[in-house]
């Protein structure tokens, strides 16, 4: 029995490349493709197929939110992502989210197949860069992250980040495809929840807490 697969890229070179490639293998069967995160969504509920390989960054509705949907919505199916996105933030959303697995763009043709089959038999699957980039997260914690300090939100972690490294409310709307008026209330709320008064003292806490670093 072949794996039944849904592409969702918005890059239609790089989504045809793919859906191409992946014909030439006969445990393979492409059943339909998306190019951005609604139609992802409304595709996998219609055809329920076995993978869903997904872009991060995409129009509509993200693969983080596309991913925690079809979690509460259409558990069977598992997800991959396949994305240049290689900050801590994006990978521990779509793991947090209910990702299956997750590995780069750059990844070879071998690679990709390992991925399928190992999420389709029902195991996790995280390239050797991805485990890299995990593993340095958790020993390199800082000490001084104490567990009274406020708790932010997924979101609001991952716009905290994208502030502390220079981005704009603008800048940061575009990149998670949010209303800058939302971006402005998240943004609020993290002052508050921190006590903290402006853009400056979020720097300093990200650095402070090792959410960026200097160098």
């Amino acid at each position: 029995m072949s794996i039944k697969i849904l592409i969702a890229d918005d890059h239609k070179l790089f989504r045809e490349g793919t859906i191409t490639l992946l014909s030439e293998n006969q445990d393979i069967e492409i059943i339909d493709q998306a190019e951005d995160g609604k139609e992802a969504i409304e595709k996998a509920k219609k055809h329920q197929p076995d993978i869903l390989i997904i872009d991060i960054g995409m129009p509509q509705i993200n693969g983080i939110e596309a991913t925690r949907i079809l979690k509460s919505e259409a558990p069977n199916i598992k997800i991959i992502a396949l994305t240049m996105h290689s900050e801590k933030h994006f990978i521990k959303g779509m793991l947090e989210a209910g990702a299956y697995g997750y590995l780069f763009k750059n990844c070879d043709y071998d690679e990709l197949i390992q991925a399928i089959k190992t999420v389709y038999s029902g195991k996790k699957y995280l390239s050797d860069e991805i485990t890299e980039v995990i593993i340095h997260d958790y020993v390199g914690k800082p000490n001084d992250i104490l567990e009274t300090d406020p708790i932010l939100s997924e979101r609001e972690m991952e716009i905290l980040k994208l502030f502390a490294e220079g981005k704009t409310s603008r800048e940061i709307s575009e990149a998670l495809f949010i209303s800058v008026k939302t971006v402005g209330t998240h943004k609020q709320n993290i002052l508050t929840k921190l006590e903290l008064n402006s853009t400056a003292d979020l720097v300093k806490y990200a650095i402070k807490k090792g959410i960026i670093s200097l160098w």
